[in-house]
């Protein structure tokens, strides 16, 4: 898949993680909360800690553009800087240096898999791209890769394909070969001073938490440009396309501290191995015992067949090419062995263990 443990030298993604950037972060108005803002810190330092031992050789920011460079002249629903270095806003002005040969490599894949994402050469980079890189440990020497996502300028990218284009980011990575860590840096919901967001919404904002914390990363599929709108998650966006990139996983750490103006929530995935894939309760049958599931599914669909096999189990049994563990399994009518050693599909065997009960 696209995630890989700790020391493998294989390409992907090799961390992850959700983490806020409210712009009190830097300013620290007296309306923040000092110990919040060191617990928020703390947290995502761990995380940033643990994905420099992973030893990654790119470095991605994704965040939402915020009606800046993005707003008038060209609104791409996503694009990646290219530049050697962009200027940073506000607590973080000056030179920040960026990857951009991965940018141009990424976006040459992305064009063959048929995305059409921007680039930029030049555009600044808002606080919601380097408070990330702060609190998480990163020197301001790191040269990093920024994404940005239009957020807030409708019509925004959908979910979905905020989602297609992280798998697709994902596979471009692999590609070319690069170990990465991924910061998705949006805000929960928030007060942006405006009649239409009276208060954060904790309430959404925890549901949401909480299928995050519990490796549901699809369910962020389900939150279209309404449902972003409407409870002020619009920053969310760039949550849909980390999802995309590492799919359905519990984190390894997370935390969520309500606040007056964002809700901030910071979850990581520090080991992103392969994800082991369940057996599923209605297997496909292999072309192996297809004749096996044959002689099944003619005793449910033929009366003289049941007949038969009423009379003389190994006898019809016989009658198919049949390996004799398979055969002694069906002679017995084994569930055990028919379902868990031949994976065999359970609705057959329901409907065999009827029609054989009633013949």
């Amino acid at each position: 898949m696209t995630g890989y443990s700790n020391g493998s030298p294989r390409a992907g993604i090799v961390g992850a993680a959700i983490v806020p950037h409210a712009p009190q972060f830097l300013t620290l108005p007296e309306t923040e909360d000092k110990a919040q803002v060191a617990r928020v810190n703390t947290a995502m330092r761990e995380i940033g800690d643990k994905f420099r031992a992973l030893d990654p050789d790119l470095v991605i920011v994704i965040s939402n553009a915020h009606c800046d460079d993005f707003v008038v002249r060209c609104v791409p629903a996503f694009a990646l800087h290219c530049g050697t270095r962009a200027e940073g806003t506000g607590g973080h002005s000056g030179w920040w240096p960026i990857d951009g040969s991965a940018g141009y490599a990424l976006v040459e894949e992305l064009l063959g898999q048929g995305f059409d994402p921007a680039f930029t050469l030049d555009a600044q980079l808002g606080t919601a791209f380097t408070i990330p890189l702060e609190f998480c440990g990163y020197a301001r020497e790191t040269a990093f890769l920024p994404v940005f996502v239009n957020a807030y300028v409708p019509p925004q990218p959908s979910p979905e394909r905020c989602f297609a284009f992280g798998q697709a980011l994902t596979r471009a990575i692999e590609r070319l070969g690069r170990r990465a860590v991924v910061l998705a840096s949006g805000g929960l919901s928030h007060y942006p001073g405006t009649p239409l967001y009276p208060h954060p919404d904790i309430a959404t904002d925890r549901l949401i938490f909480e299928r995050l914390k519990a490796g549901n990363l699809r369910y962020l599929l389900s939150l279209d440009a309404q449902a972003l709108d409407r409870s002020g998650n619009v920053e969310c966006r760039s949550l849909q396309i980390l999802a995309g990139m590492i799919g359905d996983r519990p984190p390894q750490s997370a935390l969520l501290e309500p606040s007056w103006h964002h809700i901030y929530a910071v979850i990581g995935w520090t080991e992103l191995a392969l994800a082991k894939a369940e057996p599923p309760h209605y297997p496909a049958t292999a072309p192996e015992r297809s004749g096996l599931a044959g002689a099944i599914f003619r005793l449910i669909d033929n009366p003289d067949a049941r007949a038969a096999f009423a009379r003389d189990r190994a006898s019809y049994a016989a009658r198919f090419e049949l390996a004799a563990d398979e055969a002694a399994a069906l002679v017995a009518l084994d569930r055990e062995a028919l379902r868990e050693r031949f994976a065999i599909n359970p609705m057959l065997l329901y409907q065999l263990e009827q029609r054989v009960s009633s013949a």
